[in-house]
Order: C-alpha cells, then sequence, then structure tokens
C-alpha cells in the first residue's frame, strides 16, 4: 500500500502518526520518533489519545516499534485494555503468556472469512490486537474494514433483514470438527458446560451421540457504545454453510444433516438466509477491504465493533499472536 503522511494527525511527544491515503483512515499509523522507546510505556502514558483514535479510524498500527517478543506484545495491549481477556475457548494459547492468543490454526491454502470477534456470542471483546512475530514470504495479510461505512454499500433490502429479524447462530460440537466441546469450555463436566451456557444466555441441547448444540441468537446490526453509529456487526460469512468451498460443503452435507452442521446461522426468525444474501455480502466485503501486508513487530489495534478482520492465504511459516479486552455485553448495547 501506498503511505501519505497526513499532517492533519497529531501524535503525543516521541511519536508520528499518518494515514494511508486521504480517503483511507483505517488504520491510523503509529511510529516512534526517539529512540529505546517502549510501547507499553508509551500507550499506557498516551492511553486516552489512542482511545479517542480508535473512535474515528477504528484501528490503530503500531509500525517500527522494539517489540521483539509476544511477551513485549501482551504488555503493549495490556498498558491499554488495562486487564486481557484469558478464557477463551477457541484459539490456542502461545506459549510466551497467559492471556495471548496464537490465530486461528486454519489451513493456509483457505482464507479466513471477514468476522468481528465473538459477534455471534452474547458477550465480546471491543478491543482486539494482532502482533506479528513472523509475516508469511507470500500473503498472510489480515484484511479489514469498516462496519459503519460497508453499510452504504449493502443493499438496504438485506440491511433491513438483519436489523429487524436478527441473527440466531447454531454450533454442533462433534469429534473430528473444530475443537470439542470439552476443548472449548475446558471441562468434561457436563454440568459446568451447562451452567457457563446459562451464563452466557446461550442455548443448549445434548445430542444422542454425545455432541452439544448451542444456539446464539443477536442483533444483525449494533449501536456503537461510544459513538451510537449502527454498525454492520455479525460474523455470518464464518458460520454460513454457503461460505465454505464447495468440496467442503458437500462433503460436510454428505456427513451431517442440515441441523447438525458443525456451523450455520440463520435469521432469527429460524428462516434461511439466502445463498444469494451471502454472494452480494461477500462481493461488497471484497470491494471495501484493506489490505497492508504484514511486517516483523507489527501490532494493530482494532475497535472490534468497528472494525471486521479475516485472513488471507499464505504461504511459509507464519505467526501472529492475539490479545483482545474490554468485555462488553449485549445486555449494554444502546437501544
Amino acid at each position: 500500500m501506498t503511505i501519505a503522511m497526513d499532517p492533519s494527525v497529531t501524535a503525543p511527544a516521541g511519536a508520528k502518526a499518518y494515514i494511508v491515503a486521504p480517503d483511507q483512515p483505517l488504520p491510523l499509523v503509529v511510529e516512534p520518533t526517539q529512540p529505546g522507546l517502549v510501547l507499553a510505556d508509551w500507550a499506557l502514558t498516551n492511553k486516552a489519545w489512542v482511545e479517542a483514535q480508535l473512535l474515528v479510524n477504528g484501528g490503530v498500527l503500531f509500525r517500527n516499534w522494539d517489540l521483539p517478543s509476544p511477551a513485549d506484545f501482551e504488555r503493549a495491549a495490556k498498558s491499554i485494555y488495562g486487564e486481557l481477556f484469558a478464557d477463551y475457548g477457541d484459539l490456542p494459547r502461545n506459549a510466551a503468556g497467559e492471556k495471548i492468543y496464537e490465530s486461528t490454526p486454519y489451513p493456509p491454502d483457505q482464507m479466513i472469512l471477514y468476522h468481528n470477534e465473538s459477534s455471534h456470542l452474547p458477550s465480546w471483546p471491543r478491543r482486539i490486537s494482532f502482533h506479528c512475530v513472523t509475516p508469511a514470504k507470500v500473503g498472510g495479510c489480515t484484511p479489514i474494514f469498516d462496519t459503519r461505512t460497508v453499510i452504504q454499500h449493502i443493499d438496504p433490502a438485506v440491511v433491513e433483514a438483519f436489523r429487524t429479524k436478527g441473527l440466531m447462530y447454531v454450533r454442533n460440537f462433534s469429534k473430528g470438527v473444530d475443537p470439542t466441546w470439552e476443548e472449548f469450555f475446558h471441562t468434561t463436566d457436563k454440568a459446568k458446560v451447562e451452567q457457563a451456557c446459562r451464563d452466557a444466555g446461550s442455548e443448549f441441547e445434548w445430542k444422542a451421540d454425545g455432541g452439544l448444540r448451542v444456539i446464539n441468537r443477536s442483533k444483525g446490526t449494533v449501536k456503537h457504545p461510544g459513538t451510537k453509529e449502527e454498525l454492520w456487526f455479525n460474523q455470518v460469512q464464518i458460520h454460513h454453510i454457503f461460505c465454505v468451498d464447495e468440496e467442503t460443503r458437500e462433503g460436510l452435507r454428505a456427513l451431517f444433516d442440515e441441523q447438525d452442521l458443525p456451523r450455520n446461522v440463520y435469521y432469527g426468525d429460524g428462516s434461511p438466509i439466502p445463498d444469494e444474501t451471502m454472494q452480494h455480502l461477500g462481493e461488497v466485503y471484497e470491494k471495501v477491504a484493506v489490505r497492508g501486508k504484514w511486517q516483523k513487530g507489527d501490532m494493530i489495534m482494532l475497535d472490534n465493533m468497528m472494525v471486521t478482520h479475516a485472513r488471507d492465504t499464505f504461504e511459509g511459516p507464519r505467526q501472529i499472536v492475539v490479545a483482545m479486552g474490554n468485555m462488553m455485553n449485549a445486555t449494554d448495547l444502546p437501544a
């Protein structure tokens, strides 16, 4: 991507800030201007400024800071979040820290589609950060887009359906597909799993084969708790059966009945979301997506409600670690 300095963005002492292009404010890039600055210390001192930029830009990319290890990244993220979310079942933990994770262990030849982290659940992190330990030799970008502006590009009828009907996410934990329920909930005690589902506001059902079905209902769009702007906040691409490749889709349908598919998503009334709608959304997402090549040591901090993320295919070793914080519950959303 072409970097163009923007003199209108004034950073605190020790750093400079600029955007990619005048018409593309996501992400704001922040680089140090003094040698030896520790990002965790600088960010803690300038936490209010960073938070203010997130409300405007949605994402801040810290580039060329001294972040030699995942442990340094963890300290930097914690300096702004205050406390990191440490109980996430979908990602493997990173050995360097108790509250950071490896990125999704998904085949490198397949794209991880666009989603807001945990947006299908009754609670989610308002902040998510990614740190590049090892950039891929080829590909491996983390595409992002602004959930405020994407609504302007989506068919108004589709937006209205999401807005009025809401969404119903169905997840079936089955052996051999995704984490098992034991791995996800970190227990073999069904009573603890049931209580965790109740606490989270999730519906659940034990299946005859020993698997677990969990249903989560959510809004299709929400209002940002800080700015009150409407956001396209969901992860229908991650769940909808249309969005997996044709071979995998046919294989899953051969193995599972519709209600037993590992993941699927419907409108809140249980009616199907048409394949044509999902195709339209995929085209829009790619139209508005922003891609930047990772550099070793990069750390990007996103407002998880304002910005969605994905992962491109890649070749060669790639390590990106993740931190999350500022948890929010659906019951606290603005009306």
